[in-house]
């Protein structure tokens, strides 16, 4: 508690020296979309991410993502992700954006440099993937995604509870979007499920009913693998957990020797490994819907940033 007490001072003190100017926000020349959260773990960040990418094209506009590249190799410079990169260099997140949006995604620490990259790509709309906290890059919109089981877990800051900042910090974002769980008055629900299965060799898809009664073991190397392995589980599925830590991986040659019961991943664990052979692996793909309001609401924000 001491410890979340000195916490909760210096984000606070953070917070207020950007709002004083004392320490300067950025501006691109294009409106910017920051996802995030106020909880350390996962809440469904990254496909709110990709959906904004989708809703923002569709809307003729030239999307693009910048990220810090979290369990990837920091690099001095940004970099330009491409969809042959390897996980371990640019991170596994940013790799899925990539590979499932094709819009162009770059990494880095310093989030103001890397959508500076893309500006010269030819974007006009900068997608912060996990930017909530990155004050040094200005926002014209700022969306939290809650986890609707968890919420905000104890209220306590960290190391005390899961909160990266305060719990009042929700009052002053744009949107707050509710991942499962019921959405309180002024927030949106969404509605996220496993959509179906795909081979991790590129081979037929099948529905989860497929599997239905069988024995799987999951890989689930997410920040939240509970809701994952629960959608499993009411499909019928005998889930057997894999223990893998967020952003993780394990030796999938060896697990797929040790047994012949199929493997099912997530989309997100997926970009991190080669087929094998053995016994079946599994993608599970996750397909978001999204109230219209929200996306109505977004639109409207960017064609007013728009230059």
């Amino acid at each position: 508690m001491p410890f979340a007490g000195l916490f909760r001072l210096l984000v606070g003190v953070r917070r207020f020296a950007y709002q004083a100017g004392w320490l300067r926000a950025h501006r691109l020349a294009v409106p910017v979309i920051v996802v995030g959260n106020l909880t350390v773990g996962g809440t469904g960040k990254t496909p709110v991410t990709a959906w904004l990418v989708e809703l923002c094209r569709a809307a003729g506009f030239r999307p693009g993502i910048v990220s810090r590249g979290y369990g990837g190799r920091p690099s001095p410079a940004p970099r330009l992700v491409s969809p042959s990169d390897d996980a371990l260099d640019v991170g596994d997140e940013p790799l899925l954006l990539r590979r499932q949006t094709g819009a162009p995604v770059c990494v880095h620490v310093d989030r103001v440099a890397a959508g500076r990259q893309l500006l010269e790509l030819g974007v006009n709309v900068v997608i912060a993937d996990d930017g909530l906290q990155h004050y040094r890059l200005h926002r014209d919109l700022e969306i939290a995604v809650l986890d609707g089981v968890r919420r905000l877990g104890n209220g306590f800051m960290l190391p005390a509870g899961p909160l990266r900042e305060p719990a009042a910090r929700l009052e002053s974002v744009d949107l707050v979007l509710v991942n499962g769980g019921v959405a309180r008055v002024g927030e949106h629900a969404l509605e996220s499920r496993i959509s179906g299965l795909r081979a991790l060799d590129g081979g037929a898809g099948c529905g989860l009913e497929a599997l239905r009664g069988q024995a799987v073991r999951t890989v689930a190397g997410i920040g939240n693998p509970a809701r994952f392995h629960a959608q499993l589980a009411a499909a019928g599925l005998k889930i057997q957990p894999v223990a893998v830590p967020d952003h993780g991986r394990v030796d999938l040659a060896a697990l797929s020797r040790d047994s012949d019961v199929p493997i099912v991943m997530t989309e997100k664990d997926a970009v991190k490994y080669a087929p094998v052979s053995g016994c079946p692996v599994w993608v599970a793909g996750l397909e978001l819907r999204v109230p219209a309001e929200v996306g109505a609401r977004v639109l409207e924000r960017v064609r007013a940033f728009s230059p």
